[in-house]
């Protein structure tokens, strides 16, 4: 028999570290670090601000701004390029009159005749329902995606030889979206009032607007919401051509038999 004396002794100042230990330690530890983290993040400035979101803001801009730029510098290379193509091609009367007639129907040269402008706008601050209608839900008070489409899509059922929204072409692979309130057209930022330009027949354009069943649709919310609605005719109104890239990054052209294969440009 051994007694408590003859027990083996561990040394003194050692402790047995147990699994829970070593996780509580370790949660300090992380906590500890995180701390410090958020500390040389800060630089003693508060972190829960607004100012993350205001430089994503402002690098929108910029990068809006300097895509506007590049734009108008691809639009005078381009010039300068058709120009010298016209004088040194060889080619006919017949060709050239059935190039002009392609490059108009691509968007890429100016048009100009009568035609009218639609703006739509976000409902103003504060905006109530109109009597009858349910109270609006914030989706209810700004201009959506669809509204733009909507507009876009009526207009060209309606004859439009050219449509303009805000100072930009559209061509056939121009693509609206909106992120949030605002929208993103061809690499820059706009935000409403959002005005849609077309030139062509105005009876028909409007005719074809006042048929538009999602139009429609819109215009019950300007009556009970007040979104802002305002088309305007004009005798006489120019479209520039489209300044942009006209390059294709992704296609899928459909077969006889209704399947499509997809193809991708080369840049």
């Amino acid at each position: 028999m051994s007694n408590s004396a003859d027990s083996p002794q561990e040394p003194a100042g050692r402790r047995t570290w147990h699994p829970v230990r070593l996780l509580t330690a370790a949660v300090f530890a992380l906590a500890g670090l995180i701390f410090v983290t958020s500390f040389n993040t800060a630089k003693g400035t508060n972190i829960r601000t607004d100012a993350s979101l205001l430089k994503l803001s402002d690098l929108v801009r910029e990068r809006s701004q300097k895509n506007a730029e590049l734009d108008e510098t691809t639009a005078r290379v381009r010039d300068e390029v058709d120009a010298l193509a016209r004088r040194d091609d060889g080619s006919t009367k017949a060709e050239d009159a059935r190039l002009g007639a392609l490059e108009k129907a691509a968007g890429t040269t100016k048009v100009a005749g009568r035609g009218l402008t639609v703006t739509l706008n976000d409902a103003p601050p504060g905006a109530q329902a109109a009597p009858g209608y349910p109270e609006p839900q914030a989706n209810d008070l700004v201009i959506h995606q669809q509204d733009l489409q909507a507009v876009v899509n009526a207009l060209w059922k309606g004859g439009a030889k050219g449509i303009r929204v805000m100072d930009q072409r559209l061509i056939s692979t121009s693509a609206v979206r909106c992120v949030g309130n605002t929208l993103i057209l061809q690499g820059r930022v706009y935000s409403p009032p959002y005005r849609i330009t077309a030139v062509g027949d105005t009876g028909k354009l409007q005719r074809a607007l006042d048929d538009s069943t999602a139009v429609q649709n819109y215009l019950l919310y300007v009556k009970a919401y007040g979104l802002g609605w305002k088309v305007d005719d004009h005798e006489a109104v120019s479209l520039p051509g489209y300044s942009g890239t006209v390059d294709l990054h992704h296609a899928e052209p459909e077969d006889a038999a209704g399947a499509t294969e997809s193809t991708e440009s080369t840049d």
